[in-house]
């Protein structure tokens, strides 16, 4: 008993076959082991992901309905997902403790709703849909892709100005901003002068909202708190900001009062 303790705590993990703490600690809680993919519960998930685009083409106005939506699918769902499971990288997703495939369907599901909206980003904002490019961390083959970020998802030039996109899709009727995401917002603008406008498809209920973030008050009545998120701060996406009804035509930009 006479022994330091550090030197004796070392000493026994070495004894039991440990000289890395870290992995004593993985030994112990079991971390080390892991479970088995359930890719028969991942393809019904991709299955979900197509079907609720194709409800999205049912429904969407003449003008932005997609005529080659089979090929969307290949290329938008399938064969990310194919890329992915090559890369190995789905046993590593674990974000707040989720079944990997769960975290996987989320990315994925986000993803492609991205992708088929973004021609309609174009008509709104009268932009060539060439004109738009990602910028959001989406190496495919890298696990940080699949990590949080405030980086945009997608940037544009108009009239000779950098804007970014930040494009979110609810799917049970909570309509909320993170607050990093906003911080960065203004972060950027400060810094380089480019404005950033979230994107928020509210597919629950039907409706986009268009919200200018660099020009959201730290004090903004709009911030909550929500304990479901682990006490997160969030901007609450009020109805105002709400400009696009999906059962309706595309708004003009000057419906969407964006400062761009």
């Amino acid at each position: 008993m006479n022994e330091n303790p550090a030197t004796y705590f070392k000493k026994y993990r070495e004894t039991i076959g440990f000289t890395n703490q870290n992995d004593a600690k993985n030994f112990l809680a079991g971390k080390d082991i892991s479970s088995s993919i359930d890719f028969v519960y991942i393809n019904g998930l991709n299955k979900r992901i197509v079907e609720i685009i194709k409800k999205m083409n049912t429904i969407a106005d003449k003008s932005n309905k997609r005529d080659n939506l089979e090929d969307f699918i290949n290329k938008n769902i399938l064969l990310p997902y194919k890329i992915i499971k090559g890369s190995n990288l789905i046993p590593q997703l674990n974000n707040q403790g989720r079944r990997p495939e769960e975290v996987l369907f989320s990315w994925l599901r986000g993803y492609s709703v991205v992708e088929y909206f973004t021609p309609s980003f174009s008509k709104i904002l009268k932009i060539p849909i060439s004109s738009i490019t990602r910028i959001g961390d989406d190496d495919l083959k890298n696990v940080e892709t699949f990590r949080r970020s405030p980086k945009a998802d997608l940037e544009f030039t108009k009239d000779h100005q950098k804007i970014r996109l930040e494009v979110q899709s609810g799917f049970q009727g909570t309509n909320d901003i993170k607050e990093h995401k906003v911080r960065e917002a203004r972060k950027i603008y400060l810094e380089n002068k480019i404005k950033t406008i979230c994107i928020h498809i509210d597919l629950f209920n039907g409706q986009v909202a268009f919200v200018q973030l660099n020009e959201i008050k730290e004090n903004d009545i709009n911030f909550v708190t929500r304990q479901q998120m682990e006490g997160q701060s969030v901007f609450s996406i009020d109805q105002n900001y709400f400009k696009w009804r999906l059962l309706d035509k595309l708004p003009k930009l000057i419906e969407l009062e964006l400062s761009i």
